[in-house]
């Protein structure tokens, strides 16, 4: 074979390998896009931005703070002081929120709603007062629905300040072990808003 035939049909063939290996218009590799470098992040890992703790936050979190607007519906009813009734609704336009957010991400998981658990309906849940911080139990719920004037105000406040801290050691528990960065970031609201209500509830009492 003549040299410089043999000589073109080598440059042919490596001109083609060459070709072939920096293409970038025809990737070879499933999950590769033109002129990337590394493959697309898997379902799997897609799927993975959330634990149970997240889990166990949302659906634990959502019958707490249903007790919390329990607690502040009783409210406009039952107390004379001004700065007890604005605060409790303040409460409820906060919480409310929270709730509905908790709840789309418990369906976005695949996750039961606390409302679909057997004893997780909003504040009536029997023998779970012990596994969820501040929650009150129904004898207290009937005790205060009771009350009237000063008196209901001072056991409200009360109630609200031990419901309010339970919520921020859950809230605490979740950004130590969660991994679902908008449930982190909802954990750590919580705790600032409502360590902020609590030293507003603490100086209420002391004016009663």
């Amino acid at each position: 074979m003549p040299k410089n035939l043999l000589a073109g049909g080598i440059a042919v063939i490596t001109a083609l390998v060459l070709s072939a290996c920096s293409s970038s218009d025809h990737p070879s590799m499933p999950g590769m896009s033109a002129g990337s470098s590394a493959p697309a992040p898997s379902p799997s890992g897609q799927a993975a931005g959330h634990n149970a703790d997240d889990i166990a936050f949302a659906q634990q979190m959502v019958p707490h703070h249903s007790q919390a607007l329990d607690m502040a519906k009783l409210v406009p009813s039952r107390s004379t002081n001004p700065k007890v009734i604005d605060l409790a609704s303040r409460i409820e336009k906060a919480q409310d929120p929270e709730i509905r957010q908790m709840q789309g991400w418990l369906t976005t998981w695949g996750a039961p709603s606390a409302s679909s658990m057997p004893g997780m309906d909003h504040g009536s849940m029997p023998g779970m007062s012990g596994s969820m911080p501040g929650m009150m139990s129904d004898a207290d719920m009937q005790k205060l629905g009771q009350a009237k004037g000063a008196e209901f105000d001072r056991m409200w406040l009360d109630m609200m300040i031990k419901h309010h801290q339970g919520a921020i050691d859950m809230a605490k528990t979740e950004l130590s072990k969660g991994s679902d960065a908008d449930a982190k970031a909802l954990a750590q609201k919580i705790i600032d808003a409502q360590q902020a209500e609590i030293t507003e509830m603490q100086g209420l009492l002391q004016q009663s």
